[in-house]
């Protein structure tokens, strides 16, 4: 597969520290504490999950910024505080706080920022209007933000915007009232990304070009964060991955709206969240060597050892929405 010089695709995993990937994808003998060192030599972009649960602190951002090498791209997923505890309500203190907690410290690394909504969280334009308008679009926005925070950020925040450079913001959404064109229309319009997700057929994939870039999370093809992907599924993705960076978009079957955005370049971020079987690094990095145009590797055998098993029941939301 030739690759497109026009725009960049990030290829990696979405987070990197699970016991199980020791001795598997890490050297039994590499210190906890050299995996990320390790991790974003193989990948170019690795998805921050640890800001979804709680505030990071700007130490740890820095050193996440030092131990990665130049031209790496981090993701960051937002705080769920504001995504599923707040549902996007009243939520400009939350949002002052996230940014303030210090990932600004990432300077020219920070990527996108991903916002993941629950499952129960059905479209609602109005708030969803109202949380993209408070979205800053620019480290410098951002930076203007940080300082609203509130008396939990004192001591431990960081404000300064060490480089002036946009921001770029995705949305996962999980609920199917999404899948309609009003949802597109309005993540054209504040130039959000539709998050392509796929989880095994268990939530909508909406794959609508909606921003100048295309974000992707592979949750597993047929087991959600368990199933590893086959060589012609990766193939499939590579082929769709070429497609968004030459400007192109999904087939029209995939997709909600008929319009198409003007046809240019895009970058494409794209995350593998199949870890519990230890698959996402070895397919990320079979799927970047397809785009590299080489063949993939056959998995190593210790994957077979593997018996980790998912810590969340999924199969209650299976049929969400069809009552």
């Amino acid at each position: 597969m030739t690759r497109n010089r026009g725009a960049r695709a990030y290829v990696g995993i979405s987070g990197w520290r699970y016991p199980p990937w020791r001795g598997v994808f890490y050297p039994r003998e590499l210190r906890q504490a050299s995996e990320l060192q390790f991790a974003s030599r193989a990948f170019s972009s690795i998805e921050i999950n640890g800001s979804f649960y709680s505030l990071i602190r700007p130490e740890t951002y820095q050193a996440w910024y030092e131990q990665t090498p130049d031209g790496f791209s981090f993701a960051v997923k937002g705080g769920r505080y504001i995504t599923h505890l707040k549902r996007l309500k009243d939520v400009e203190t939350p949002l002052a706080n996230f940014f303030a907690s210090g990932l600004l410290r990432l300077r020219e690394k920070l990527g996108p920022i991903l916002w993941q909504l629950p499952p129960q969280q059905a479209f609602d334009p109005g708030k969803l209007r109202a949380f993209f308008e408070l979205l800053p679009r620019t480290t410098a926005e951002a930076s203007l933000l940080a300082a609203r925070h509130d008396q939990r950020l004192v001591g431990r925040s960081e404000l300064r915007a060490f480089v002036d450079l946009p921001l770029r913001h995705a949305l996962e959404v999980r609920h199917p009232s999404f899948v309609q064109t009003a949802f597109v229309d309005l993540l054209r319009e504040h130039r959000i990304a539709a998050c392509v997700a796929d989880t095994a057929a268990l939530f909508p994939c909406i794959e609508d070009v909606s921003a100048d870039f295309v974000y992707v999370r592979l949750h597993g093809s047929t087991e959600l964060y368990t199933s590893g992907y086959t060589t012609r599924e990766l193939e499939h993705w590579a082929g769709r991955i070429e497609s968004w960076r030459s400007g192109g978009s999904s087939p029209r079957a995939a997709r909600i709206s008929a319009s198409v955005p003007p046809r240019k370049t895009r970058d494409v971020y794209v995350y593998f969240d199949n870890d519990v079987k230890v698959r996402a690094p070895f397919d990320a990095m079979n799927l970047q060597r397809l785009l590299d145009g080489k063949t993939p590797k056959r998995p190593p055998r210790t994957l077979n050892g593997v018996t980790e098993t998912p810590l969340t029941d999924w199969t209650r939301w299976r049929n969400l929405g069809k009552k």
